[in-house]
């Protein structure tokens, strides 16, 4: 699959969140460095000083191609023109809500419009993605008189736009294998996670033969933001298998360059890069992490630049005990370990916070002097 990343974009789009240039060209620089295929950087039709920042990423030479997002509209394409862009996304209302809110004339106009834009970007030479606002309400029909009428003007690829998260991935299986079924575009996936399932959505789509998925670092955008870059990335390598050099320090980089520039804060476990992924608290759970670090990993911390932790926690057990306390020195016997760990869970359940290992050693002490 590629990986069309709009963290630049729909990113940005994030209630609250701006993006200055210096920091648009660095989440650029190092979203290229962590593995995306290609950017959709931002929309022309903003204005000039949006215009001057993509003329500077550009200006960056990744060697990935970079895409700018517009209406289907002479006018939104002749700004991204005058970027220097040589692919764009021509974003129109497929469905009969947005397009009652939107055009008039119907259906007939979105279509006469999207024509006139297509037939200007294949004059110029551009690639073109068709982007369909709200294609999980439209009409299948009408999405294929859409492709079919791109596919005549030089389109390659057709985006579909879960715009307000509603679909689930069996649904998106059926609509993704009819539509890349018309051998007309290539599908790429847009999902939003208003229901928490827009990465799960997405690959739901690439399994029934879309070729590309949009991406956000964190998940972040509009409401509840879109498909994770760095979980699709790690779907792609882990679950597809396919062959992608991830470097975890330039991953943690990323993630932590876009929560700064964005004032988004990730949940602690959240999937791929939230840091208490690999905590492993429960006892039953840290006796097998002991004896296999596959037990309860599907992957391993070091790959995306993280550490597993075995806190001492409420649920912990005489494992989790027994190997703090070796990597301290001692040697405890079962009957130690058994005195203390009542105490463990009283002192943490009290007062909501994991025991550290000076407060470990202090109660290994207290019962190992206690038997003399």
């Amino acid at each position: 699959m590629l990986i069309n990343d709009t963290t630049l974009r729909d990113g940005e789009q994030a209630p609250y969140v701006a993006f200055n240039t210096k920091e648009k060209l660095k989440i650029a620089k190092t979203l290229f460095e962590a593995g995306a295929d290609e950017l959709e950087i931002g929309i022309p039709a903003m204005g000039k000083k949006e215009q001057t920042d993509i003329k500077e990423i550009l200006a960056l030479k990744l060697p990935i191609p970079i895409m700018t997002w517009n209406r289907a509209s002479l006018k939104d394409l002749e700004d991204s023109l005058e970027c220097g862009v040589r692919a764009v996304d021509l974003s129109i209302p497929v469905s009969d809500i947005m397009i009652e809110a939107k055009y008039k004339g119907g259906k007939a106009s979105v279509l006469k419009q999207l024509s006139e834009s297509l037939e200007l970007a294949k004059k110029e030479g551009l690639f073109v993605c068709i982007g369909g606002e709200d294609s999980s309400r439209a009409d299948l029909g009408f999405l294929k008189d859409l492709m079919e009428i791109g596919f005549e003007l030089g389109a390659k690829r057709f985006r579909y736009c879960d715009t307000i998260g509603i679909m689930k991935p069996h649904k998106i299986y059926e609509d993704i294998s009819y539509l890349a079924g018309l051998r007309l575009l290539d599908i790429e996936m847009h999902t939003h996670n208003d229901f928490g399932m827009a990465t799960a959505n997405a690959i739901s789509g690439v399994e029934a033969g879309a070729k590309s998925v949009n991406t956000t670092v964190i998940g972040l955008g509009e409401r509840a933001g879109n498909a994770s870059f760095e979980q699709v990335l790690m779907a792609a390598a882990k679950l597809f298998g396919e062959k992608r050099a991830i470097n975890p320090a330039t991953l943690q980089n990323l993630v932590k360059l876009v929560q700064n520039a964005s004032n988004h804060k990730i949940p602690q476990n959240m999937p791929i890069v939230g840091k208490d992924i690999f905590a492993h608290e429960s006892g039953i759970h840290v006796n097998g992490m002991i004896k296999n670090e596959k037990t309860y990993e599907a992957f391993s911390p070091k790959s995306v630049g993280l550490k597993r932790n075995f806190p001492i926690g409420k649920h912990s057990g005489s494992s989790t005990l027994k190997f703090h306390m070796k990597k301290m020195g001692f040697e405890p016997d079962d009957e130690v370990v058994n005195s203390i760990l009542p105490r463990v869970r009283e002192i943490v359940t009290k007062r909501k916070r994991v025991l550290s290992l000076d407060e470990l050693k202090k109660l290994y002490f207290e019962a190992f002097n206690a038997r003399r």
